[in-house]
């Protein structure tokens, strides 16, 4: 029962928010002879048939009826006020495929002279009435979502208000893939640290750094994925991060409670993309999943950022050491007689045998350490830390 009345209010709040925002439709006068079937294709409605059905509804008409030539007919086509912000808030809906498809719609419909000035300088958008009113099949590989800026901008809502605009510096990997993880998430918050000045979890700081990660990546043109995602977090610099359990695997999926099914989840939400990529060209070795874990070992214990990876995988091995040997020659150059001592080891962990792409699983810190903490808990630290993964991923 709670169910069924939380679905009516949701679906009620849905259309309210659609009669406040778009109370209209697009208006139109056919020319002389131009029937309802050539009107659906001249403003690009023949797509879908619930565009038609809709027409119809809206002008009371059949699907034999003959338009009238001087009489304004409703079109499928809700008219919301642009806010000069995004398309995503404006229509109070944050698909990022469907954001695209609306802002190429109203670039077609202005190209083609059925609208005289864009949405951008008239402040009025044109949203076809089957990316609202129609179920859609998505076709969407879940890359990151962003929007589109300016031809040197993008804005990516999961990194947060202050890190959300992106700005693309070049296109050198333009045709890699990386599948970016932060550990646990959700129901498991990972390693902890009860006896610190705050509860300190492992998932929040690995999730942090792999949000940074990620931006260092499409700043160059990657195609990024991050597996594990908080639509609330963004990338944080307090030092101590809030512990919260709202994770999900892709953005959608609840995360199992029991370890092997966490595992299972995100391997295969990897493997999934990883075929799709494989089957349009991308190899093997251009598709990276990394993993992101604080570890958690004696307090006494001082351990640098070390790495594993998959016994057999010779491309696996190669990078990370390559990663290994940046940190490295980033130890010697700002920590100068310290000395750095991660290591490269395989080992048979489940997300290490069980993803096709290449996998590198980074241990970031010991958690329970109060020097670690200090890797961890500074806000330049964490970003130091992404720049370097960044780097050893690809030089």
């Amino acid at each position: 029962m709670f169910r069924k009345l939380f679905f009516s209010l949701a679906f009620i709040s849905f259309a309210l928010s659609v009669m406040a925002n778009a109370p209209s439709f697009h208006e139109v006068s056919p020319k002389k002879g131009e029937g309802i079937y050539a009107l659906m294709r001249k403003y690009d409605l023949n797509i879908h048939p619930c565009n038609l059905k809709k027409f119809l509804e809206l002008n009371q008409l059949t699907k034999s009826d003959i338009l009238k030539t001087g009489k304004k007919y409703k079109l499928p086509i809700y008219l919301y006020t642009y806010n000069g912000k995004s398309i995503r808030s404006t229509i109070e809906d944050y698909n990022m495929e469907k954001a695209l498809r609306i802002k190429k719609y109203n670039e077609k419909i202005l190209k083609n002279g059925h609208r005289r000035k864009s949405f951008v300088t008239s402040k009025i958008l044109w949203v076809p009435y089957h990316e609202i009113g129609c179920n859609l099949p998505s076709t969407k590989e879940d890359n990151l979502s962003s929007e589109v800026i300016d031809k040197n901008s993008l804005y990516v809502s999961l990194f947060g208000d202050k890190y959300g605009k992106v700005k693309v510096e070049d296109f050198s990997l333009k045709n890699k893939v990386y599948y970016v993880v932060a550990g646990h998430g959700g129901p498991d918050p990972g390693a902890m640290c009860n006896d610190c000045p705050k509860d300190m979890c492992e998932d929040e700081y690995a999730y942090d750094i792999a949000l940074r990660l990620a931006r260092d990546l499409m700043q160059h043109g990657a195609k990024v994925h991050v597996i594990i995602q908080d639509p609330n977090d963004g990338i944080r610099d307090e030092k101590y991060l809030k512990c919260d359990y709202d994770e999900k695997c892709m953005g959608k999926l609840k995360i199992p409670r029991r370890q092997k099914a966490r595992l299972v989840q995100r391997s295969a939400e990897i493997n999934k993309l990883y075929r799709s990529y494989k089957a349009k060209g991308i190899k093997y070795e251009d598709q990276v999943a990394i993993f992101l874990h604080v570890d958690s070992n004696s307090e006494s214990k001082q351990q640098d950022v070390f790495f594993y990876h998959h016994k057999k995988s010779k491309t696996g091995k190669k990078l990370v050491k390559k990663i290994r040997d940046t940190f490295d020659k980033k130890y010697a150059q700002y920590q100068k007689g310290r000395g750095y001592k991660g290591t490269v080891k395989s080992r048979g962990l489940y997300v290490i045998n069980y993803t096709q792409p290449t996998a590198v699983f980074v241990e970031l810190a010991n958690i329970r350490n109060r020097n670690d903490h200090k890797r961890l808990i500074l806000n330049t630290n964490r970003q130091a830390i992404a720049n370097w993964l960044f780097e050893g991923l690809t030089k």
